[in-house]
């Protein structure tokens, strides 16, 4: 076999074992699933890991296969709380990400929002106003090219899901890194639902 051929068969078996230990434990993140498959597989000194599209994909396989009649109603379930979260703080422009987007949670998954405000404190004085519970923090991230810390803040929904909010600058919301596959506001992601009903 080519030496092309085992690095792209090593990549898939890892691909598809980091997508079961998303589907079946709850693995918290890709890369903690690409490292913990690596060791189960005995590839622990492997340099050809799968990209995060590439056990995306064989996520949505497996969850096809076995999950079909559970995994569709979890992330409806998810996307409607989603959806509540973003018209509470619509005054901030939220948009969801990650993994309620693209359809790679599970039942204990998390719920990441983007904020967009100028004035970093808006977001926590509307959180002690509304009175609700929450835990404050710092994100670190590139924002034009330049590492960045924003707020962040992680409530904990009425079904128990965290949800994680991060806080952007307004200029981060026109910079043109929003594309509908990775980031979904309140009348992209409401169409989506109306899609899956």
């Amino acid at each position: 076999m080519p030496h092309s051929s085992k690095r792209d068969l090593m990549r898939e078996q890892l691909a598809h074992q980091a997508a079961k230990l998303i589907a079946e434990a709850g693995a918290a993140d890709f890369a903690s699933a690409k490292h913990k498959a690596a060791r189960q597989l005995g590839a622990t000194d492997t340099r050809h890991l799968p990209s995060n599209k590439q056990i995306l994909d064989a996520l949505q396989s497996y969850r096809a296969l076995y999950q079909s009649d559970s995994h569709p109603d979890v992330l409806q379930r998810l996307r409607r709380e989603a959806l509540d979260c973003m018209h509470l703080f619509s005054v901030f422009n939220p948009y969801l990400t990650g993994s309620v987007l693209n359809g790679a949670a599970g039942e204990n998954s998390d719920i990441n929002l983007m904020l967009f405000s100028d004035d970093a404190k808006a977001v926590l004085l509307f959180l002690l106003k509304t009175k609700l519970d929450f835990e404050d923090g710092e994100w670190r991230l590139k924002l034009g090219g330049t590492e960045s810390t924003v707020p962040s803040y992680t409530l904990t929904g009425e079904s128990g899901t965290q949800i994680h909010i991060v806080v952007l600058p307004e200029n981060a919301r026109h910079s043109g890194a929003r594309h509908p596959e990775t980031h979904a506001d309140i009348a992209a992601l409401t169409k989506m639902l109306e899609r899956q009903d």
